[in-house]
């Protein structure tokens, strides 16, 4: 099953989007929005799941689905908290920055609570006052949960997994030093964040076993791929675990998002992973590919973004219809 929000409202408007993401149907008269249903999924999910199966069948009124009309599948949510699930990109990118990474975090998820009053819609453009803070894309898996229980297991955390997206979590790569040496965290360094046009239900997923979604997520940047990473391989931390983990000293209300941080490969050698063009599954964020460039070249070669830079992330199925539709963003 396929959810989106069309654009309306502070929390849009559930709808209820064929497997192809040609067609969408009102669920209004179930729930009024995502937040409403997954507040009553247990009531909701089942008749989201008829309607979604009407919809296929062409039983039910239905619309062309435009991915540009959609929010976020949560305009706004309760929580945001993401993740660094691969752990080789957190080595990388404290390397840009002359930092040491701790042994620890190979064994104990790193992971940050972001805004989350409101978020970008995955066609909408990324806001950026002053092109000196290092704008960077980071392509990442989300997953939206039901109600966790404080000090839920791996396998209570797994079973509370209601949809998987996919996400753009902008960062402010120049501003995340100043912040991290006051010893309190990401605030100005990480602002809006977006996500895919639909969220999908993880049965709906084939690609979506043991906690992670398997698979290439395509980045590109003004046209040209940037990156190809599989979100299965190097995961050192499954869904499962980065759930239970938020939730160790409290409960996680319905409709938390929970992210996988950016998705990066190493290479076969155990090295960083290479560039597309050499052959590799290249870089889901341009930090990454900077540290690589420094690695290689003294200094990096890729400037972060700018004004008219162009994102697109996405994920395709073995037949190469998009799965989650497009996130499509241009700095302005």
């Amino acid at each position: 099953m396929k959810l989106a929000s069309l654009k309306g409202g502070r929390d849009g408007r559930l709808v209820v989007v064929s497997d192809d993401l040609a067609w969408f149907t009102s669920a209004d008269l179930i729930a009024p929005t995502l937040q409403a249903a997954l507040d009553r999924w247990a009531v909701c999910e089942p008749l989201l799941r008829g309607l979604a199966e009407s919809l296929e069948h062409g039983s039910v009124p239905r619309q062309r689905f435009h991915e540009a009309e959609a929010a976020s599948p949560l305009p706004r949510a309760y929580q945001w908290a993401d993740g660094s699930a691969y752990v080789n990109h957190v080595e990388l990118v404290r390397k840009a920055r002359g930092a040491e990474m701790p042994e620890s975090f190979w064994t104990d998820p790193l992971m940050y609570q972001g805004g989350s009053d409101g978020f970008l819609g995955p066609r909408d453009p990324i806001p950026l006052a002053d092109p000196a803070w290092g704008c960077d894309l980071e392509g990442e898996v989300a997953v939206i949960t039901g109600d966790v229980p404080l000090g839920a297991s791996r396998e209570e955390a797994l079973a509370e997994i209601r949809l998987v997206m996919l996400c753009n979590d902008v960062s402010l790569r120049d501003l995340v030093p100043a912040e991290l040496s006051k010893g309190f965290g990401f605030l100005q360094s990480k602002p809006a964040s977006a996500f895919s046009p639909v969220a999908v239900t993880p049965d709906a997923l084939p690609n979506f076993r043991d906690g992670k979604l398997h698979g290439a997520v395509e980045t590109e940047l003004n046209g040209k791929p940037l990156g190809e990473a599989d979100a299965g391989v190097d995961m050192t931390f499954d869904f499962g675990t980065l759930i239970a983990h938020a939730a160790k000293t409290r409960a996680l209300s319905a409709g938390t998002i929970i992210g996988s941080g950016t998705i990066s490969n190493r290479d076969p050698d155990g090295g960083p992973g290479k560039p597309i063009g050499e052959g590799g599954r290249g870089y889901s964020c341009l930090a990454e590919l900077r540290t690589v460039e420094t690695l290689l070249h003294g200094a990096p070669q890729t400037p972060f973004l700018s004004t008219g830079d162009t994102v697109r992330i996405e994920m395709r199925d073995a037949r190469r219809h998009t799965i989650f539709g497009a996130i499509e963003q241009t700095v302005q």
